[in-house]
């Protein structure tokens, strides 16, 4: 490293806080970074630096460390960047717009699991902006709260082509991206919203009629499995069942 580097190096470390640097083996031991790949229980969620004061410390007196904590808001733009623009599976070559992330409020204690993009969602960018999100925003209504005060996603981030079932490879490669937003977000409750994206989470092939009406624990949080907003659409008679399960949602989101 030459004088330039060094001087550039050391300014970088003192704009991130260090004050000094010791010579104790201990203190330059650096951690093996893990890896970027996506991990169901990896997300973003704190860097950590060490510290040195400003006097060389004892043989063995290693500062502690310093821990940046990143906000749910920077965790969750950290796995976005992450997954850029996916190439992972075989998805991307088969006539997708976007990758369609997810939306809502990032400290939300309500958050919505869908199974993949439609149309209007991969052209516009989020879930859930279709006719079903429509119905979807209603739903929600329904229990006094607005759009933005939940969290909405999907298992697969790219639309599968003619809206065809995700397949298990497709699934394999991106569910780890949704557990990591689960778990930077947090919430008191998932919503599981229809047969697919229930039986990848609970990683059953139960039906959504059996299903629904049930609680789980998933993650940390309270699952609750339901029909899916296009199904409503097509089966405007269970709708019923839906308003029962949203009051299930609203008990748990209160207790």
């Amino acid at each position: 490293m030459d004088i330039d580097q060094l001087k550039e190096h050391l300014r970088f470390a003192q704009e991130l806080g260090v004050t000094g640097v010791s010579r104790d083996p201990a203190w330059r031991a650096v951690e093996t970074p893990r890896s970027m790949a996506p991990m169901p229980q990896d997300p973003p969620a704190a860097a950590t630096l060490v510290s040195s004061p400003d006097h060389e410390p004892d043989s063995g007196n290693v500062a502690p460390p310093v821990t940046i904590a990143l906000t749910p808001v920077e965790s969750l733009a950290a796995v976005r960047a992450d997954i850029g623009d996916c190439t992972r599976c075989k998805l991307h070559t088969l006539g997708r717009t976007q990758i369609v992330f997810g939306v809502g409020n990032p400290n939300a204690d309500l958050m919505f699991v869908g199974e993949a993009p439609g149309r209007d969602e991969d052209l516009q960018g989020y879930p859930f902006v279709g006719r079903a999100g429509q119905l979807l925003t209603k739903i929600i209504e329904a229990i006094a709260l607005k759009r933005e005060d939940v969290y909405i996603a999907n298992v697969i981030k790219c639309r599968p082509p003619e809206n065809r079932n995700p397949e298990p490879d497709e699934v394999a490669t991106c569910e780890p991206f949704l557990f990591r937003q689960i778990d930077i977000i947090k919430p008191k409750v998932i919503v599981a919203l229809g047969k697919f994206g229930a039986q990848t989470l609970l990683r059953t092939l139960d039906p959504i009629s059996r299903l629904r009406g049930r609680v789980f624990d998933y993650r940390g949080a309270k699952l609750i499995p339901t029909f899916h907003p296009a199904y409503l659409l097509r089966n405007p008679s269970s709708k019923r069942e839906v308003w029962e399960d949203m009051k299930l949602v609203r008990s748990l989101l209160t207790s």
